[in-house]
């Protein structure tokens, strides 16, 4: 079986925390609970070592986040890069061109789907297990793991179960109802539904199948050049709500979705993370600051407020859903982005008459650490060396960077700097219309 673990999925739930700040939220928080410093990703990657599953696994996530996952697991694991955010169906699209088309696997492999961001026992991965024969024993095309609900929540869709196999430990699925009222989360859970975990298992044909009926390419590399003309689309909504032959096998061990702030604020057990301070009067709240400057919280209960360099979000707790439909869809301009060789702070974002932008970026380097070799079709970047020293690679020539060393990279030009001692940098991109994912990775070490 083969598992592609879904990362990034939660990001308009849990903005504004950029990349790194969410990973240190989750280190906290399991440090807290088990003493243990890793973050989400890694929770993942450990747990699916310890179930056999690690060598067949491939992660897909967004290009702003490829830097920081490999800086907290390593290139163990295959990574596909999305260009744009396009949904949880058009993710594993990308999985399923990279098995069919690259690996040339047959339509009979069975393939799993796991989101990152869940936060279950060990015991959960030993039931994902089961999931094959589950699916080859019922004859259904998909199979779901269903959680057992602990209360009637409206932050999860819940899995109605049709009527039980006999001595099976799997049952049919009735039908899908996503986020509902408490009141009729209530009444659900009366009728044996399950939250849904978000996992869902097929055959690889099955998908390869869904791919053709919606005249997608099978191949990765034209499925990405697509990638700016797809819609958004979920997994839930495109093959789990239209697939009749389905199964869902009961969890009733631990599970928890962090992918939102009501899930991961409960497992917290300090109310602020940050600087600032939550005072007694506003008993339930949270605050999760990765500005400098402190926040404090005077006599406002129940609400979360994040601070990050993409922006600031007050809101009550039970509703900080809601920022979902507050902000527009696309892809937006990353404030700070954690990379495996340090972190890219934006400073100012200019955009000009006649449509030219400008960005000022603040960049370090830890050291011993290398960029990528790379190159950018739009952009001209100058750089300022401010403190640090390393060797700058531009079209295979090499130049020595320190302090007060300024470098000028028009568009076109491969190039990647090398750092001795730990680096600081100001970078000016100049472009029209400047965006991520004009990149191309020549190598992912400078000067290769």
């Amino acid at each position: 079986m083969r598992v592609v673990i879904l990362s990034g999925g939660s990001g308009k739930r849990l903005w504004p925390l950029s990349n790194g700040s969410r990973s240190k939220v989750f280190l906290r928080l399991l440090q807290d609970n088990y003493g243990k410093e890793e973050s989400m990703i890694q929770r993942i990657r450990r747990q699916l070592e310890a179930a056999g599953l690690l060598g067949s696994a491939v992660i897909v996530t967004h290009a702003s986040q490829t830097d920081s996952i490999q800086n907290h697991i390593g290139d163990r694991i295959p990574l596909l890069s999305e260009p744009h955010k396009r949904g949880t169906f058009h993710a594993v699209a990308l999985a399923t061109a990279y098995f069919h088309n690259s690996l040339n696997l047959h339509d009979d492999e069975l393939i799993a789907v796991i989101p990152a961001d869940m936060y279950a026992e060990q015991s959960f991965f030993h039931l994902l297990q089961q999931l094959p024969r589950a699916l080859k024993e019922s004859g259904a095309e998909l199979g779901l793991i269903g959680c057992q609900p602990r209360s009637p929540s409206s932050q999860y869709g819940y899995i109605v179960p049709g009527k039980a196999f006999t001595k099976a430990p799997y049952t049919p699925i009735s039908c899908f109802v996503e986020k509902p009222e408490e009141s009729r989360a209530a009444a659900l859970i009366a009728r044996q539904a399950l939250w849904n975990c978000g996992v869902f298992a097929f055959r690889l044909g099955f998908l390869v199948a869904a791919l053709k009926e919606r005249e997608l390419p099978l191949d990765a590399g034209s499925l990405l050049a697509r990638y700016p003309l797809l819609p958004v689309r979920s997994i839930d909504e495109e093959i789990a709500e239209q697939t009749r032959q389905a199964i869902v096998l009961p969890y009733d061990g631990m599970w928890n979705d962090l992918g939102s702030w009501p899930q991961l604020t409960a497992q917290l057990d300090s109310s602020q993370i940050g600087p600032g301070r939550v005072s007694q009067s506003s008993g339930g709240s949270f605050l999760v600051n990765e500005l400098h400057c402190p926040v404090h919280l005077i006599d406002v209960p129940d609400v979360i407020v994040a601070a990050s360099p993409d922006g600031i979000l007050v809101a009550s707790l039970s509703n900080a859903d809601a920022i979902k439909q507050q902000l527009p869809e696309g892809d937006a301009l990353p404030w700070y982005e954690e990379k495996r060789w340090g972190d890219v702070r934006t400073l100012d974002v200019v955009k000009a008459a006649g449509g030219m932008e400008s960005w000022t970026r603040k960049v370090r380097m830890q050291p011993g650490t290398s960029t990528s070799y790379h190159v950018h079709a739009r952009r001209r970047k100058i750089w300022t060396v401010l403190s640090g020293s390393g060797l700058f690679i531009r079209n295979g020539r090499e130049r020595k960077a320190v302090p007060g060393t300024v470098l000028d990279i028009p568009c076109g030009t491969k190039h990647g700097m090398c750092s001795d001692t730990g680096m600081e940098w100001m970078e000016v991109q100049l472009g029209e219309q400047l965006t991520e994912d004009d990149t191309l990775r020549i190598s992912m070490t400078c000067g290769s």
